[in-house]
């Protein structure tokens, strides 16, 4: 089989694609890398959230949360503090100026998935979309 055929591959390297095309408009636009966005992303979203339910939302692990947050946090974006009964936990929420950049931004990352997405025929995309959730509500009970 070759690789091209193999559909991990495939999948693999269409998911980065789509990855580094959105990272094009809040990376080249406000300096943030991916791992920063998701951070952005959920912390703004949820209002407020702690370093285990961050690490368990994203596909990161622990060590990124916390040196993107620490970015964040120096880019005066994220504040970050940590409560009395567990020195170890960490929440997170945004600041002004976060909250601001994310909302200016979300859009724009929505246009440009947007873009790509219209490539695709309807029934092609409701197939994408299904297939994904599917294959991911898969791996969640393994």
């Amino acid at each position: 089989m070759e690789l091209e055929a193999f559909f991990p591959y495939i999948f693999a390297t269409a998911s980065e694609g789509f990855s580094r095309r959105l990272a094009e408009v809040y990376g080249k636009e406000h300096g943030l890398s991916r791992e920063e966005w998701r951070l952005l992303f959920l912390i703004a979203r949820a209002g407020k959230v702690d370093s285990v339910a961050l690490a368990e939302r994203t596909t990161l692990d622990r060590v990124q949360v916390t040196r993107a947050s620490q970015r964040l946090e120096a880019k005066v974006l994220i504040d970050r503090a940590t409560p009395d009964h567990d020195r170890r936990l960490r929440i997170y929420t945004c600041t002004d100026a976060g909250r601001t950049l994310f909302e200016e931004t979300l859009p724009k990352v929505h246009s440009m998935a947007e873009v790509m997405m219209s490539r695709l025929s309807d029934a092609d995309r409701r197939a994408l979309e299904q297939g994904v959730k599917a294959l991911a509500a898969s791996l969640r009970e393994t």
